[in-house]
């Protein structure tokens, strides 16, 4: 189990990468961008993303992850000023997340938690928010990338790449590692 915690503790530093590098490439318009009225722009995905973080994710073991103080509906809510914020909001969610998770031993993933008086398991709990993160954060990158058309710089393999990665790759010897060691 302790090799459990080590890898969704690398999963969710990735997903946060892929965050973070798409930030860099954007400008603050670009993350207040909308298709639509309705469609959630980046900086209101990182509100949500963000908002769930705190809320899930402080006093993980002894709380329900739905917190009396959190006001989902308002995440949906533009309101930035800056850049600075939305990154500040970021930062905020994650620095949350990864203290609870950092604290976890082996021990506590059958603990049983609760999400809006639904019980999990520990493991459960991390696999669930894991998973939302990740779709977040891809619809993140999709946004991202479609804003900056041919200027984006891809995140992973770029097209046409796939066989000279994939040959480095077959050169070296096998072993026993998580995939975003070479991050």
């Amino acid at each position: 189990m302790e090799s459990y915690l080590e890898s969704v503790n690398k999963q969710f530093e990735y997903y946060k990468s892929l965050g973070d590098k798409t930030f860099k490439q954007l400008s603050f318009d670009d993350m207040l961008w909308q298709s639509d009225e309705d469609a959630n722009s980046i900086a209101i995905l990182v509100k949500h993303i963000a908002g769930n973080m705190r809320s899930r994710w402080s006093n993980f073991l002894t709380e329900d992850g739905e917190k009396s103080w959190r006001n989902r509906d308002d995440e949906f809510v533009s309101d930035f000023t800056s850049e600075e914020a939305v990154i500040a909001t970021w930062e905020s969610g994650w620095f949350c997340l990864f203290n609870a998770i950092r604290a976890l031993k082996p021990e506590d993933l059958e603990h049983i938690i609760y999400i809006r008086n639904g019980g999990h398991t520990v493991t459960e709990a991390i696999n669930r928010q894991l998973a939302h993160y990740a779709y977040h954060v891809g619809q993140i990158v999709f946004l991202g990338k479609l804003l900056k058309g041919k200027e984006w710089k891809s995140l992973s393999i770029p097209k046409g790449n796939s066989a000279t990665y994939n040959k480095a790759k077959f050169n070296n010897e096998k072993e026993r590692r998580h995939f975003t060691d070479d991050l």
